[in-house]
């Protein structure tokens, strides 16, 4: 029995130099520091991808004759132990050090000791269960293929094997273990959904959704609307700040209710209802928000043009889905676009039968997935041009179709991290302030603003990282990015898909953290009569101490 065991454990010489091999790789370094947890899956992940490789090498070295036998191979076994231990020692050394410099650039604590086991212990966990996974697949579609064989010639009853499994697994993964958990989630995001609901009184302004003069209940709005219409600064607070009288801010929110049940086109309508009975269309600037997910909407971004138009601003959003940005990405990616291209339309549509020396400036702005939804009302920058007076997307999806345009078809020479478009005449791209004034400071007509940041792994992973090189590192590394950090195919990817389960634990200016730079954007996109440089300083400092308040 022990024998069997031990047969059915040992790993083959190639599978074994493979996952060695990958597990050193996925040590190099990404563009933002990572836990031990996260550190140690992608290297027990690469490590299984590795194995695997090295199996299937090996499968066709044995089918062309080349196998090692007898001494030969245990000579060879020790070259490999000998070579595994000392090259391992030595990635981890480096390792550490990369982590370090990188946590450096960034702004965050050092590497204490305990990182290294926990990070060999969560890898090989994660290797180990991985493997074992597949070997049982693979024994699981022997048995199969023996019992076919009574019928059919022996290939013919592995292939059929084979796809027998696989179909199993699929049906199970699919119908039976996706279907579950989703529903549990759901369940789950519902019941977060309604929190909030009673610790806040409704408002008792007629300019905020759920207040006297609108259509829709408190309990209706979600969590995030209801933090989002109860964080609305009110008259009296931005006249302090600017000295001058202050009108109350509009928000207009839609949420998806309590029944689960969720109609966009109804909802979009809804919010351009509420914009209406709220005095949205009255104000000088109405702000049409893509939120994320759950509904939420950057506080940094309304209150800016709150207070940079004195309150005679209005925002107006709904919210598309109970789930996190990430789930809802991976579940229903296209419902976020959708949303964005419904509630802009609706808006515009409205818009267009005001007579036209009473319509508002009309811009439009989302963060992170919000910025993949808000996109999908345009065709392109002459689209947006003529439609807005303005636009701002931070931090936008590796996956925005109008970003990965500009980007693209950027101007010759200027980086990926960075890119001039069109000579920056509509679109621009900043990750700090003086950006904004590139290629030169006039910037005529509507103003479209990408904030994104070198090391933000929300915008640089997609799936082409597996086989592809991104121009990014290609070219000189943008602020704050390791000049360490390299290609490597497959490697690159998970290291950036685990980048992004921590992209908002860095301080403020990295990663998908952008702090006060929303105040900023705006400032250079869209600044009222008279702004200036030093109000945009003053602003940012007041929104960052209302934001320690909300926290407290």
């Amino acid at each position: 029995m022990v024998r069997r065991v031990a047969r059915r454990l040992r790993c083959p010489i190639a599978p074994t130099i493979g996952a060695i091999v990958l597990f050193w790789l996925a040590l190099t370094p990404s563009l933002l520091p990572r836990s031990p947890l996260f550190q140690g899956l992608v290297c027990g992940v690469a490590a299984a991808l590795g194995y695997a490789v090295g199996a299937l090498l090996g499968w066709v070295l044995r089918s062309c004759g080349l196998h090692l036998e007898g001494r030969l191979r245990r000579i060879f076994w020790w070259v490999v132990a000998v070579g595994a231990v000392v090259g391992s020692a030595i990635c981890l050394v480096w390792y550490v050090r990369w982590e370090d410099d990188l946590r450096e650039r960034v702004g965050t604590e050092a590497v204490d000791l305990a990182h290294v086991p926990v990070l060999l212990v969560v890898g090989l966990v994660v290797f180990v269960l991985i493997v074992a996974i597949a070997r049982l697949l693979r024994l699981a579609g022997r048995v199969v293929g023996r019992q076919v064989s009574r019928l059919l010639p022996q290939r013919v009853a592995a292939v059929i094997g084979a796809a027998v499994v696989a179909l199993c697994c699929w049906v199970v993964v699919d119908d039976v273990v996706a279907a579950r958990v989703l529903a549990t989630m759901d369940a789950t995001f519902i019941a977060i959904n309604d929190e909030f609901a009673t610790d806040v009184p409704a408002p008792t302004s007629p300019s905020l959704s759920a207040g006297p003069a609108s259509s829709v209940e408190w309990e209706d709005l979600g969590r995030q609307g209801r933090v989002f219409i109860a964080n609305a600064p009110s008259a009296e607070t931005i006249s302090a700040f600017t000295g001058r009288p202050a009108l109350q801010p509009v928000r207009a929110y839609v949420g998806v209710g309590t029944d689960g049940e969720i109609d966009l086109r109804e909802e979009a309508q809804r919010a351009v209802e509420e914009l209406e009975l709220t005095g949205g269309f009255e104000r000088q600037v109405v702000n049409v928000v893509t939120g994320t997910g759950r509904g939420w909407v950057n506080e940094n971004q309304a209150r800016a043009l709150e207070y940079m138009w004195d309150g005679d601003a209005a925002t107006v959003s709904m919210q598309y889905s109970y789930l996190p940005s990430w789930m809802s990405f991976i579940v229903d990616g296209s419902r976020a676009q959708e949303a964005g291209r419904l509630l802009f339309e609706a808006v515009y549509a409205r818009w267009l039968e005001l007579p036209e020396d009473a319509r508002p400036k009309l811009v439009v702005s989302g963060e992170s997935l919000g910025t993949f939804g808000g996109e999908a009302a345009f065709s392109g920058a002459q689209d947006l041009a003529e439609r807005t007076s303005g636009a701002l997307f931070v931090g936008p999806t590796g996956n925005n179709r109008l970003w990965q345009q500009f980007t693209e078809e950027r101007d010759p020479g200027t980086p990926e991290v960075l890119p001039i478009y069109g000579g920056g005449e509509i679109v621009r791209f900043g990750d700090q302030q003086e950006d904004w004034q590139r290629p030169d400071p006039t910037w005529e007509g509507p103003r479209i603003g990408y904030l994104q940041h070198a090391n933000d792994p929300i915008t640089w992973w997609t799936w082409s990282l597996a086989l592809h090189k991104p121009d990014w590192l290609d070219e000189p590394r943008g602020r704050d990015v390791s000049p360490k950090i390299r290609w490597i195919p497959v490697v690159t990817m998970l290291q950036l898909a685990a980048d992004q389960m921590v992209a908002n634990d860095v301080p403020e200016g990295q990663g998908h953290q952008f702090g006060q730079e929303p105040v900023r954007a705006w400032a250079e996109i869209l600044p009222s009569p008279g702004w200036d440089d030093a109000d945009t300083d003053r602003l940012a400092e007041e929104i960052a101490s209302q934001q320690l308040d909300d926290v407290s």
